[in-house]
């Protein structure tokens, strides 16, 4: 009873004017920055970052600039699916799930329920999300503390190994696309000693492959190829949105309970750990269609596609600010420019900021239910005019298409030669299409790679090269062995099918 008390009191800070007004400035400064390709949810939160100085030094002013960077990122959130769905370009990297049923929805003229599907499953997710924190987080701090480089690298080969357990594809496609992501993800400078890898030479490849610029090349240049081929048309030309299809799909959406409350899961778990929004997005979605009586439809325009991936990202990326709050330990990269923000305010994130800075705490947290409120009224509100961008003919938006994802490649570290490895990605992309090779591995390799590779190497220097370390606790071991269930699923399943056939 404690905490509703504290959350009364925080609602009584959040529901000021002044407050208020920052939450619906910074939720559609989001939706904007989740839109752009290649801007992201954390580059935006930094860029606006030096703003709230000034505001963080008048009495009150950490709990209204906390309350705008927050917004700003539940606004990113919301706002990825958008192109994701409309143009198959994600607009953030825990979107690119999202485009794999949202998008062939928009092609058949149901923008609006793919739309609306995903900005409710995004509330749904984050409203979880947000409660789990507000009655759960000393638990779930304590929990987080077990978590070291077996524990972390184990998340992520379980994250791997899900998609290859998961998928109803060709297995060894799955596999070799994945192994072609980690290749790439190898590139450059080594995090564990810091020799180069791969650069041949090159100064441009020191920094390695950017998943945004790879993400936006695939998805944004290789669309762009495939609609050229097909005849430059977008094949959601005539959808008619209003408010009765918003309705409509809300009617559908309670089919997917189950749904909704495993990618929440998901996400949650995910976010806390850290393992992040995108993620948990490729394994909602995995989960999902392994569970799903449709799930051999999957990928030609679900809904229950589009809720699974939708609801993990917003669980996770809500998620992600419980361990940066309670242990000072950021569990996503817009969560780290936060913490950035906490300590050049003059605030140390962790178990006393709940004693000392009891206002400035609860505040967020409230503002956290509002802040996603405020964000669904207003992408919902403006559904017919995301929509009614499919009416544009492509010979004219496709060229835009094009330079806004130039710019986004060129922003992300001002460098022609991302612009040049965003047109090669988008021939790859294009390439792995024809070809009928998934692309979801390579990008989930490529992202997280280095990340796994770092864990991994750390706990065998730990263990002294002893691989048993994976097996160390109930925790690391359970996780362990469900990953490499998950891995061998594909083969077990083809060794059942056979006996069945036998028998």
């Amino acid at each position: 009873m404690e905490e509703l008390g504290s959350l009364i009191q925080g609602f009584g800070v959040a529901l000021s004017p002044f407050n208020l007004l920052l939450m619906l400035v910074g939720v559609v400064l989001g939706i904007i920055i989740g839109v752009l390709p290649g801007l992201g949810g954390a580059n935006g939160v930094a860029i606006l970052l030096p703003l709230t100085f000034s505001m963080a030094q008048r009495p009150g002013g950490t709990t209204s600039a906390i309350i705008l960077l927050s917004c700003i990122y539940w606004g990113a959130l919301f706002g990825g699916a958008i192109t994701s769905i409309l143009f198959n370009i994600p607009g953030e990297p825990w979107s690119v799930a999202t485009t794999f049923d949202g998008h062939p929805l928009a092609q058949k003229g149901r923008a609006g329920a793919a739309l609306t599907a995903a900005f409710t499953s995004s509330f749904v997710g984050a409203l979880i999300a947000v409660i789990m924190i507000t009655f759960l987080s000393p638990i779930v701090a304590s929990f987080a503390l077990e978590f070291g480089p077996p524990e972390f690298f184990s998340v992520y080969m379980l994250t791997f190994c899900a998609f290859v357990g998961m998928s109803r594809g060709n297995a060894f496609k799955t596999i070799a696309s994945m192994m072609i992501g980690f290749a790439l993800a190898a590139v450059g400078l080594d995090s564990v000693t810091g020799t180069l890898r791969l650069t041949f030479g090159f100064t441009s490849l020191l920094k390695g492959f950017d998943f945004l610029i790879a993400v936006i090349g695939l998805f944004g240049i290789g669309e762009i190829m495939e609609t050229l081929e097909e005849g430059l048309a977008f094949k959601g030309a005539s959808a008619k949105i209003n408010m009765k299809v918003v309705i409509e799909t809300w009617k559908e959406l309670p089919r997917y309970w189950a749904t909704s409350l495993r990618s929440a899961a998901v996400g949650c778990f995910m976010g806390i750990v850290p393992g992040g929004a995108t993620p948990a997005s490729f394994m909602s979605y995995g989960v999902a269609r392994r569970f799903s009586a449709n799930g051999d439809k999957f990928g030609e325009g679900q809904v229950e596609g589009v809720v699974a991936p939708e609801t993990a990202a917003h669980a996770a990326g809500t998620s992600a600010l419980l361990p940066m709050i309670t242990l000072g330990v950021p569990g996503s990269p817009t969560a780290a420019v936060l913490l950035g923000g906490l300590l050049i305010w003059g605030l140390q994130p962790g178990p006393l900021l709940f004693v000392e800075q009891k206002d400035f705490v609860w505040g967020l947290i409230a503002s956290m239910y509002l802040g996603n409120i405020a964000g669904l009224i207003v992408v919902l509100t403006c559904v017919p005019l995301f929509a009614a961008i499919l009416r544009i003919p492509f010979s004219i938006i496709a060229p835009i298409i094009v330079v806004i994802c130039a710019i986004g490649a060129y922003t992300v570290h001002n460098s022609m030669f991302d612009v040049y490895m965003m047109v090669v990605f988008g021939i790859v992309g294009y390439v792995f299409k024809k070809l009928k090779y998934p692309l979801a591995p390579m990008v989930l390799a490529l992202v997280l790679g280095d990340r796994a590779e770092e864990n991994f190497r750390n706990a065998i220097k730990g263990s002294g090269g002893d691989l048993s370390v994976f097996f160390s606790n109930g925790l690391v071991g359970s996780l362990t062995t469900f990953a490499l269930v998950l891995l061998f699923w594909p083969v077990v399943s083809l060794l059942l099918a056979k006996a069945r056939r036998k028998a």
